[in-house]
């Protein structure tokens, strides 16, 4: 079933990102599973633990309201097209991964044309040729079901606990203020993240 967030909302995701591409269309996608199982637009409960940092996670964060400032958006960098969606409310949640059969005989093709366009070996024809593979393929995820789209099953991590307010230290090396938990003790002082880096190769 083609995708039910109206045009006018992907749009606005469009220009939230600065383009349309096949990566935007598996976010919007990924969100609107998300809020078809588990919530509305904005909810404040929801939240996402994204394992890519690709264009779709704007998507998400703009359709579903999860933001890395609210903590409720956490990356990890694992570079996989997966994404772990929770309602705090419900203690419920699932992981949805984009089925690797999704990209059908325009996988490899696009591959290829897409290497050659980003090292500039690409002829015109081939870069004519590539964008209209994007496009094809952006229509296939924007049109397709979810469930031929994504893999579902238990979410890999555990439901995030709400961001905490913590104090902030002064590290005695630059001066600076850093979250506590983000500083660390080395010889008897505190330090941040980065000074800490820095002396403890010194050591």
């Amino acid at each position: 079933m083609p995708c039910f967030i109206s045009k006018e909302l992907i749009e606005k995701t469009i220009a939230f990102h600065g383009h349309s591409c096949p990566g935007l269309a598996v976010g919007i996608r990924a969100a609107e599973l998300a809020l078809q199982k588990l919530g509305s637009f904005g909810q404040s409960d929801l939240v996402a633990i994204v394992e890519t940092d690709m264009c779709g996670v704007d998507a998400i964060q703009f359709l579903t309201g999860c933001t890395f400032g609210k903590g409720n958006l956490i990356h990890k960098d694992y570079g996989k097209m997966a994404f772990n969606f929770y309602d705090r409310n419900k203690d419920a949640g699932f992981r949805a991964v984009l089925r690797r059969d999704i990209l059908g005989d325009i996988g490899s093709e696009l591959h290829g044309l897409t290497k050659k366009v980003a090292d500039g070996t690409a002829d015109d024809e081939e870069r004519v040729r590539c964008d209209e593979l994007r496009r094809a393929l952006q229509d296939r995820y924007m049109d397709v079901n979810l469930e031929e789209m994504f893999i579902m099953m238990e979410p890999a991590f555990p439901i995030p606990k709400p961001a905490r307010i913590l104090q902030s230290l002064r590290c005695e090396a630059c001066g600076e203020m850093a979250m506590e938990s983000r500083t660390r003790r080395l010889g008897g002082k505190t330090l941040c993240l980065p000074c800490f880096e820095m002396a403890e190769q010194k050591t």
